[in-house]
């Protein structure tokens, strides 16, 4: 699964993820993976990030396969 990625600034950053993945795995993997011209607003933990995926907030273990229709 294709997502973008938007900062509250504006920025934007493509990501691939599985349908297994969880929200706690694709934070990591942000985190962890945080793009170079992101750098200014590079965040503390992963714990902060928010993901919305198809209007949804994601939390801890929701994969992503669990709410595509």
């Amino acid at each position: 699964i294709n997502l973008r990625l938007i900062l509250v600034s504006g920025k934007t950053k493509e990501f691939l993820f599985s349908p297994n993945d969880s929200a706690s795995d694709i934070a990591k993997h942000v985190y962890d993976n945080w793009p170079m011209d992101w750098e200014e607003e590079q965040v503390s933990s992963p714990n902060i990030l928010r993901l919305i995926y198809q209007g949804r907030f994601l939390h801890g273990n929701v994969t992503l396969g669990v709410l595509q229709y």
